[in-house]
């Protein structure tokens, strides 16, 4: 008995902090969005309604108490580049928003452009929407997001495409190499920690802790022979941050 009850114990806390610190949180996510959707609303331009959001997701973890510690901003290029990053949580685009410079156009999961505010404010920063599940708006969404790479544009992805409760890292989509490829952008990957702890999937009452962004050295685009070895090399960077098992090399096994 004495060694089930002390079994329970941490995750008894960890239940008790999430019931004190998720509403919390919700609420200064609230005290957050509200101002800045009303800015977004009534500002003209997109690099300021870019700037709006990013300000807008640093004061939300300010408020939280869990402002992420940036490293590497230096290895951002001044040129455009194809970010891309893990994914492990629902605040890892907030996240990311909040840590990279405005410039960034966002690949998002079309379900986001149906939800009332989240939607508004991803159309309203020019996020680019791709239903994964329908080859045909894919590869239509690939071409524009090639053309914008090719003009110059900054993008950044999130090649895993979704996530879930299991840590690692799981294979990439290719659509963010294939356009860093062709429009010969560097690609830089980025880490982000402590999200998965804080929100992990299917939890609605977030954790207290801490939150990282490692900007890791680019990957240069010219320098591999295919979109594979591109991704490949990206994916190494990461993992060299990330702490979490390869997914992909675990299901080659």
């Amino acid at each position: 008995m004495i060694c089930s009850a002390t079994m329970t114990v941490p995750k008894m806390k960890s239940m008790l902090l999430r019931a004190v610190y998720g509403p919390y949180m919700w609420l200064m996510l609230a005290a957050a969005a509200v101002p800045t959707l009303v800015l977004l609303l009534f500002t003209p331009t997109l690099g300021g309604r870019r700037r709006v959001a990013n300000r807008g997701g640093r004061a939300f973890f300010l408020l939280a108490g869990s402002t992420p510690r940036v490293e590497g901003i230096g290895n951002l290029p001044v040129e455009p580049c194809v970010v891309v990053a893990n994914h492990a949580s629902y605040l890892d685009g907030i996240i990311l928003k909040a840590a990279l410079p405005p410039k960034f156009t966002f690949l998002i999961k079309s379900g986001l452009k149906t939800v009332p505010l989240a939607g508004f404010l991803l159309r309203r920063i020019g996020s680019a929407f791709v239903d994964r599940e329908d080859d045909t708006h894919r590869l239509r969404t690939g071409r524009r997001l090639l053309k914008a790479a090719m003009r110059g544009e900054s993008l950044a992805f999130f090649p895993e495409g979704t996530f879930d409760g299991k840590p690692g890292l799981k294979p990439f989509l290719p659509g963010a190499f294939a356009a860093a490829w062709r429009a010969k952008l560097p690609v830089v990957p980025v880490v982000i920690g402590g999200s998965r702890h804080m929100l992990p999937a299917k939890v609605w009452l977030c954790a207290p802790g801490k939150l990282s962004v490692t900007i890791c050295t680019p990957v240069d685009s010219e320098a591999q022979e295919s979109v594979a070895e591109l991704a490949a090399a990206a994916r190494r960077r990461m993992l060299e941050h990330l702490g979490e098992p390869d997914l992909e090399k675990a299901e080659q096994q």
